[in-house]
Formats: structure tokens, sequence, C-alpha cells
């Protein structure tokens, strides 16, 4: 991960904790993919991409979580949920920084990909 990378997922997580959710894990990681944040929101368990871009062009930061990558994510998520018991309510959100623009997406895709 570069600098930037970790310093907009510290940004992305201290963001999260201020809207009140709780950060459970960073950067997780199994076969299947990582998922950056980890986070509980009341009793839903959150999953977040975290994602930063110097600038807009190109679609900016939501436009560069693909399906593959939504899908990828997803994959290591249910991996997560393997060792959580009983299953909590789930959602996936993006933090997406532009230009140091911060825009929080909830739910923002579904396990579908």
């Amino acid at each position: 991960m570069t600098a930037r990378g970790a310093a907009a997922e510290a940004q992305a997580a201290d963001y999260l904790v201020r809207q009140g959710l709780r950060i459970v894990a960073r950067n997780w990681r199994c076969r299947q993919g990582e998922i950056d944040l980890i986070a509980r929101d009341g009793a839903t368990l959150v999953f977040v991409e975290v994602r930063a871009r110097a600038d807009s062009r190109f679609g900016g930061a939501a436009a560069s979580i693909t399906a593959a990558k939504q899908a990828r994510i997803a994959a290591a998520a249910r991996h997560y949920l393997m060792t959580v018991s009983p299953l909590p309510p789930c959602r996936f959100d993006a933090v997406c920084i532009d230009g140091g623009r911060l825009q929080w997406l909830k739910n923002c895709f579904d396990a579908a990909g």
C-alpha cells in the first residue's frame, strides 16, 4: 500500500468514527481479496472500500470500484462472515476521496457485485 493509500484509509476511518461507526478491522485479507475497513454501524456490519484520486477526471474514485472489484470485496466479505456468529445485517459502503473532497456512499453495492 502506498503512503497516499494509507493516508486515505486513515482519513476514511477517522471520518466514519466521527459519524458514529466503530472500526472492527483494517486491511482485512484473505485469498478472495481485501476489505479496506470493516466497521459496525449499530448492529449492522459494514464493509468499506476506500478509494482516493487526485481529481475526478475519468469518473473519479467512485467509478474506479468496478464490478470485478465489487465481486472480490463481496467474496472476501462472505469469507469474513464465516467467522461471525450470529450473522448480522450487512452492507457495502465506499468512502471516495476526490482531490481532497470526501464522500461517503452508503449501501453502494450488494453482495452480487
